[in-house]
C-alpha cells in the first residue's frame, strides 16, 4: 500500500494538468498519427482537452457513421466534463473515436470541440449523432456538422421523462404508451395517433415539457427517423450503451491524470474483447432455430455473430430483375443489415446470397482487415512488429477456410495434416535458433538501447482551477 501510495504521489507532484500533457507529448512521440488540442484559459490553465490515437482514426473511418457523444460524465475534482466520441463496431460493440474534457456546456466550447473532432479525423462527419438533450451542444452541431443528423439517445430521454411524470410515473399504461411513441411505431402515422391519444387521455396537452419534446420528435422517434442510417441504436436494444458510454466511476477526489489512466486500461479492455469477438466469429458459424438455408449460410458466413438473428413478420415485396426488397420495417435502412423478412422472402425466391447491395461492409467479419493489414505491414517495414493481433486473425481465416474445404475428403484431410506435422517441426526448429541467438546476444553485449522520445515543444500548463472559466486561447501540438 505504501509502494502504491507514493508512485501516486509521483504522478501528481509535476502538476495534475502537466503530466497529463506530457503523457499526451509522449504518446505522439510513440505514435505519429496520434492527435491532441489542448485548449488554455489566460493564466495557462487547462479549460478544454481532447485527444484520440491512431487506432481510434481507422475505427471511425469504418464504423464513424454513427456516433454518440456523452457529456454525463464528470471529474468532480475540477467539475470537468468527460465527453468522450463513442461508435459501434461490426459487432455491435462500443468502441471509443476520441475523448474530451470541456470546461463549460456553451456553445462556444462545443464548437471548439466539433471542429477539433472533426479535424482529428480528416474532415469526415458522422451521418447521425447522438447526444443527450443539451440545448447550446444542439446549437453547436449544425455549425459544424451542417449535414450531420442530430438523434437524442432514448435513455437519457427515459430518464429525464421520468422526472416529469409526476403522478403519472407508478401508472404502468401510462408508461406503455410513452415507450410505445418513443420506438413502438412503425410510421409516422401511427406514432401520431398514438402521441395524440396519449396527450388527451392524460390530458398532457397543455403540459409545457411535452409541447417541447413533441417538437423535437425527428430528433427522437425510431417511427419517424427510419430512412436515416442509426445503426440500429434508436432500437430499444442499443439504448442502453449510450449510459455513461465510458464505462467506469470515479469519485470526487479523482484527478485528471487518475482519470486519464483509468479511460486508458478501459480502451485496452474494449480492444481486449474486440480481439476475442474477432476471433469468435472467425472460427466458428451460428446456428439458427430455422432450417440452414444457402442464404443464411452466406448470412453466416459474411456477418459476425451478433448480426445474425432471427426477426418477426412483416409483408415485403420484391423485384426478381434486380434483387431487390422493400420491407416496411426498414431495417436495412435504419440498420444497414438485411431483415428476417426480407431474407425469408429471397430464400422463397430461391436466391442463394445475399445481394451485394445489401452488405454493408461496416457488419462483416473482415470490416477491419485492410486496417490489420496494414498495421501489419508498416511494422514489418520499421521492423517493430509487436502487435500480432492482424497476422494472427488473418492466419486463423485462412487456415479455418482450408479446413472447411478439407474435412468432407479422407485424402484431403491428409494431406493437411502431413502439412502441419512437417511445419510444427521447422517452426520449432526455428524458435530454437533464435532463442540461442538472443541469449548468445545478451552474455556478450549487456547493452540496452535507450527509447525514450523527447520533445521541445511540449506544452506547459499550470493545475486546473475549481471554478469555471473565461477567456480563451488555445494552446495546439499535434
Amino acid at each position: 500500500m505504501n509502494y502504491c501510495y507514493k508512485l501516486k504521489i509521483e504522478a501528481i507532484e509535476g502538476g495534475d494538468s502537466q503530466v497529463v500533457c506530457d503523457k499526451l507529448q509522449e504518446a505522439y512521440s510513440e505514435d505519429p498519427n496520434f492527435f491532441f488540442r489542448v485548449r488554455l484559459d489566460s493564466d495557462g490553465r487547462v479549460c478544454n482537452l481532447f485527444w484520440r490515437d491512431s487506432m481510434m482514426l481507422e475505427d471511425y473511418k469504418i464504423y464513424g457513421d454513427v456516433t454518440v457523444f456523452d457529456t454525463t460524465y464528470r471529474t468532480n475534482r475540477y467539475n470537468l466534463i468527460c465527453a468522450p466520441f463513442v461508435g459501434i463496431n461490426n459487432h455491435w460493440k462500443n468502441t471509443m473515436f476520441a475523448c474530451s474534457f470541456i470546461g463549460d456546456e456553451t456553445t462556444d466550447s462545443f464548437v471548439w470541440l466539433f471542429e477539433t473532432f472533426k479535424k482529428a479525423m480528416g474532415g469526415k462527419c458522422p451521418v447521425s449523432l447522438f447526444t443527450d438533450q443539451d440545448a447550446t451542444m444542439a446549437a453547436a452541431i449544425p455549425k459544424v456538422f451542417p449535414n450531420t443528423r442530430h438523434r437524442l439517445c432514448l435513455w437519457h430521454l427515459i430518464q429525464n421523462a421520468v422526472t416529469r411524470f409526476g403522478v403519472l410515473k407508478s401508472d404502468d399504461t401510462f408508461k406503455a404508451a410513452f415507450m410505445k411513441c418513443l420506438s413502438g411505431c412503425i410510421n409516422e402515422a401511427q406514432f401520431e395517433v398514438c402521441w395524440d391519444s396519449m396527450m388527451t387521455k392524460y390530458k398532457l396537452k397543455n403540459n409545457s415539457w411535452f409541447k417541447r419534446l413533441y417538437s423535437l420528435k425527428h430528433k427522437w422517434s425510431t417511427a419517424l427517423s427510419k430512412d436515416f442510417f442509426s445503426a440500429g441504436i434508436l432500437s430499444s436494444q442499443r439504448s442502453e450503451s449510450t449510459n455513461h458510454a465510458v464505462g467506469f466511476k470515479a469519485n470526487k477526489k479523482t484527478s485528471l491524470t487518475e482519470f486519464y489512466n483509468i479511460f486508458q486500461k478501459t480502451v485496452k479492455t474494449w480492444r481486449r474483447n474486440e480481439d476475442f469477438y474477432e476471433f469468435n466469429s472467425i472460427k466458428s458459424i451460428p446456428i439458427s432455430s430455422y432450417p440452414m438455408s444457402a442464404l443464411l449460410k452466406h448470412a453466416a458466413e459474411v456477418y459476425t455473430h451478433t448480426l445474425f438473428r432471427d426477426g418477426t413478420t412483416q409483408a415485403v415485396t420484391y423485384d426478381p430483375v434486380n434483387q431487390t426488397t422493400q420491407c416496411p420495417c426498414k431495417n436495412f435502412e435504419e440498420s444497414g443489415w438485411l431483415c428476417f423478412h426480407s431474407l425469408r422472402i429471397l430464400h422463397m425466391h430461391s436466391v442463394e446470397k445475399i445481394p451485394e447491395q445489401y452488405i454493408s461492409i461496416r457488419w462483416t467479419k473482415v470490416a477491419k482487415d485492410k486496417v490489420w493489414e496494414s498495421i501489419e505491414a508498416e511494422q514489418r517495414k520499421k521492423g517493430t512488429l509487436n502487435n500480432f493481433t492482424p497476422w494472427r486473425l488473418h492466419m486463423v481465416r485462412k487456415y479455418y477456410s482450408l479446413i472447411l474445404k478439407s474435412h468432407k475428403f479422407e485424402k484431403s484431410r491428409k494431406v493437411l495434416e502431413e502439412s502441419y506435422a512437417k511445419d510444427s517441426s521447422a517452426i520449432d526448429e526455428i524458435i530454437s535458433a533464435m532463442k540461442s541467438t538472443d541469449n548468445h546476444s545478451e552474455n556478450t553485449t549487456g547493452v540496452e538501447e535507450n527509447s525514450e522520445a523527447t520533445s521541445s515543444n511540449v506544452v506547459q500548463v499550470l493545475d486546473l482551477a475549481r471554478a469555471k472559466i473565461k477567456g480563451f486561447q488555445e494552446a495546439m501540438t499535434t
